[in-house]
């Protein structure tokens, strides 16, 4: 994200922070997103002005499954996110953002994206594609069977999608009342797949029983062409602020960095004298664009560091599981305990770059009979890696079929790992401590590391594991973008 003076330039959240939901608490706006195959999960960020974005903290400090595409809202006095995990719905509530969050509570209903609305008498559903059901009036559990609600916009046959023409599944029902009307925005035309493919829509109804009726403006946001700077733009959250002013904010693939993920985005929308809304310039990102008011936070994450204690940082999270017994933090460092017995059948720990081309090294010592090292990580069959064992350094690349290892003698049992990401070009250096770095002669390309080769949804990761027997030790982890490598 890049401020120019009152005035911003897109993406808000650079990275893989997808399927966005956000809601505004009096001058406050808190955000989270699809957490996947990550614990902890369903990390909250807090903004005043829709822009610049801190963390706050994890709503889900365990992993119970594969989370897609929360709701977050505040009802009354009480904040909830409803979201989808391994086949049933679920929600947390909490008194304050910051927590306490309750222990996950199942609401068996295997449909995606849940959506939560109210009404005036205080009766309160969940929406999801083409369906809505009554929840009991702590939101915590179903009061009825389900009903038909909003069939969706009939796709243009000259549209290029994913998936699906005419009237078809959607995704992500997001209720938002204004003036007399209830207005639910969804997503169609598939996720990913091609650039024009992903898509905002909206209808509105007097009652949450329907009928809903289509906006003539439909679809509100799509990549018209390829040749534009973001494809698959869509999953849209609307968002007043205390102005009067109104936002949307979705997600969409930046074009040649499919491996960053699903990048989170920010455009005004502009009511019509209709009573129907449209986005006010969806294809041109370029220009930037006037910020809404509101004081400014420290914007971002930093991904340096995040072993000082006592808790991990927030940049980080484990691959399918978070098991506190395997770590522990000490002399600001972090302790691993080996799984598996190689990064293939490990569990590493992961955070989320954010720029084309960066830097990340980390110090590394292992025990007998251990293997750790530094990783680009997208799944069990999708990664690459630099690793230390014992006499040898072993570099490693998995393109979904076959591993492809190169090894490199190395006796001491300590070393410092880097890995440049150089807009998909990876090399790999390591040293002995205090050492002067030697390039290793075998490197990679990444660009096609992403959902539209390997499925899941998920993007390229920086990631620290520990295998085989014994722990490892990690200190000074860095992330250095090309920018921060110019000034040291």
């Amino acid at each position: 994200m890049i401020e120019v003076e009152s005035h911003f330039l897109n993406p808000i959240l650079s990275g893989d922070y997808p399927d966005p939901s956000v809601l505004r608490d009096g001058n406050d706006y808190y955000m989270t997103h699809s957490a996947f195959m990550y614990g902890p999960g369903l990390l909250i960020w807090h903004s005043q002005d829709l822009v610049n974005w801190e963390p706050v903290c994890n709503a889900n400090e365990a992993f119970e499954g594969n989370i897609w595409a929360p709701d977050f809202i505040k009802y009354k006095d009480t904040f909830y996110i409803y979201y989808y995990a391994d086949g049933a719905n679920w929600v947390i509530s909490a008194p304050s953002v910051t927590g306490p969050w309750c222990k996950p509570v199942k609401i068996d209903l295997w449909y995606i994206d849940p959506g939560h609305a109210h009404d005036d008498e205080g009766n309160r559903y969940l929406f999801f594609d083409r369906h809505f059901i009554k929840l009991t009036d702590d939101g915590m559990s179903l009061d009825g069977e389900l009903m038909d609600s909003y069939g969706g916009w009939e796709i243009p046959e000259d549209f290029v999608v994913e998936y699906g023409f005419g009237v078809m599944t959607y995704e992500s029902s997001k209720i938002t009342r204004k003036g007399e009307y209830y207005y639910i925005t969804t997503a169609q035309g598939g996720t990913a797949g091609p650039s024009t493919g992903h898509m905002v829509i909206s209808a509105r109804s007097k009652s949450l029983l329907g009928p809903w009726e289509n906006s003539p403006y439909n679809p509100i946001i799509r990549t018209l062409h390829k040749s534009e700077k973001w494809w698959s733009k869509g999953h849209g959250t609307l968002v007043d602020t205390p102005d009067g002013d109104w936002f949307i904010m979705y997600h969409a693939y930046e074009k040649g960095f499919h491996t960053l993920g699903r990048q989170t985005l920010l455009e005004p929308i502009e009511w019509m004298e209709d009573g129907w809304f449209k986005c006010m310039d969806s294809t041109d990102l370029e220009k930037p664009i006037k910020k809404p008011n509101g004081k400014s936070v420290t914007h971002g994450l930093p991904l340096s560091g995040g072993f000082e204690g006592p808790d991990l940082g927030l940049q980080w999270r484990f691959y399918r599981e978070h098991d506190k017994s395997r770590y522990s933090l000490v002399d600001n460092g972090l302790q691993l305990k080996a799984q598996g017995t190689t990064l293939e059948d490990s569990s590493p720990l992961l955070c989320i770059p954010m720029d084309h081309s960066y830097e990340v090294s980390v110090d590394v010592e292992i025990g007998e009979g251990n293997q750790a090292g530094l990783a680009l990580y997208y799944s069990p069959d999708c990664f690459l890696s630099i690793a230390l064992s014992e006499g040898e350094i072993i570099i490693s690349k998995k393109p979904g079929r076959g591993l492809i290892k190169s090894k490199i003698p190395f006796s001491s049992k300590k070393a410092t790992l880097k890995i440049t990401n150089d807009c998909h070009d990876t090399i790999f250096h390591y040293r002995e401590h205090n050492g002067d770095w030697e390039k290793a002669s075998i490197s990679f390309e990444t660009s096609g590391y992403h959902h539209n080769v390997f499925d899941d949804f998920v993007s390229l990761r920086v990631g620290l594991f520990s295998a085989g027997k014994g722990k490892a030790s990690f200190k000074n982890f860095i992330y250095l973008t090309n920018l921060e490598k110019k000034n040291i």
